[in-house]
């Protein structure tokens, strides 16, 4: 029964019922709490598991506290597990920091979020250092996370070399399997332009994220519903780029392309920052933004993005 129930919440949550959802998976947390209870072997794993789902869920609902108290449990009983079983446990563990991480990120932990993370990567590094075919996915997906938090508290540097570390991890991967390893080697590169930018190296950062708008263009030509956004905010960081170098006609290009895609998609999030970032390179160059305007809209945008 108990099976059925997390699996009902992984269904419901692909269909978009996150309430749904939630409300599955927290019938199945109560059911393996009141299991473990009494038979703390063989189900505390199955608890663990179940409210790193929750948290998840809560998460994607906006219920950031109780999305981190699940965590944060799930955390605990893992690390107790990995006491006597570290070769079952390691890899579970390494995955609820991730999530802890995010989780306190959120939250505006930031100092919190990065000790969470270093233990994940310091983790995923010694498991890469016995099976890297099972864990350097893994590894590249924490440093990632791990520049991020860095990035947050200021630390440009080592920002930067954790995610040029992600990059040559995931560039690897993607030799030899290139459909389930070029999405996340363009969200690296996007990543690794934002670094580099902040350190005012813009032509490397250029360089970066020339190659993932490469990469999401052709994700996006057969599968746009899924890469079209993502291409979109590699767009509009690459428009943000280029006007920081003063080519402000190209960032037009750019950040027009990003401007279409976000408001056909209705990505609300990125069209004040795009339309920030347009309405910049207009005050650099009014005359050819506006004629890049004219060759690459189709039909009117809003007037509020045109009046610009």
């Amino acid at each position: 029964m108990h099976v059925l129930c997390g699996s009902g919440s992984n269904c419901l949550s692909s269909l978009g019922q996150r309430e749904k959802a939630l409300a599955a998976i927290d019938e199945a947390t109560d059911l393996y709490r009141t299991l473990a209870e009494t038979r703390p072997d063989a189900f505390l794993p199955d608890l663990a598991m179940s409210l790193s789902n929750q948290s998840a869920y809560l998460s994607s609902l906006g219920q950031r506290e109780k999305a981190l108290a699940a965590i944060d449990e799930a955390v605990q009983i893992r690390r107790t597990l990995t006491e006597t079983h570290p070769d079952a446990f390691l890899p579970d563990l390494a995955s609820s920091l991730n999530n802890q991480s995010n989780c306190l990120s959120d939250l505006g932990q930031r100092e919190e979020a990065l000790a969470a993370i270093d233990e994940a990567v310091q983790i995923r590094r010694t498991l890469t250092e016995t099976r890297p075919d099972a864990f350097l996915p893994d590894l590249a997906s924490s440093l990632n996370n791990q520049s991020n938090c860095l990035s947050d508290l200021g630390q440009r540097e080592k920002a930067l070399a954790a995610i040029d570390e992600a990059v040559q991890i995931r560039r690897t991967l993607t030799e030899t399997r290139p459909d389930a390893f070029l999405p996340n080697l363009a969200s690296s590169l996007n990543n690794q332009s934002n670094c580099l930018s902040s350190l005012g190296q813009r032509e490397e950062a250029l360089a970066a994220i020339d190659e993932a708008v490469q990469i999401r263009r052709t994700l996006a030509e057969t599968h746009p519903d899924t890469f079209l956004p993502n291409l979109a905010r590699t767009r509009a960081v690459r428009g943000m780029i280029l006007l920081q170098t003063g080519n402000a006609v190209e960032a037009a290009f750019s950040l027009l392309e990003s401007l279409k895609v976000a408001v056909e998609a209705e990505l609300e999030e990125l069209i004040p920052p795009v339309a920030g970032l347009l309405r910049e390179a207009y005050q650099h160059n009014p005359e050819s933004v506006a004629r890049v305007r004219l060759e690459i809209t189709e039909h009117d945008l809003p007037g509020w993005v045109t009046d610009i």
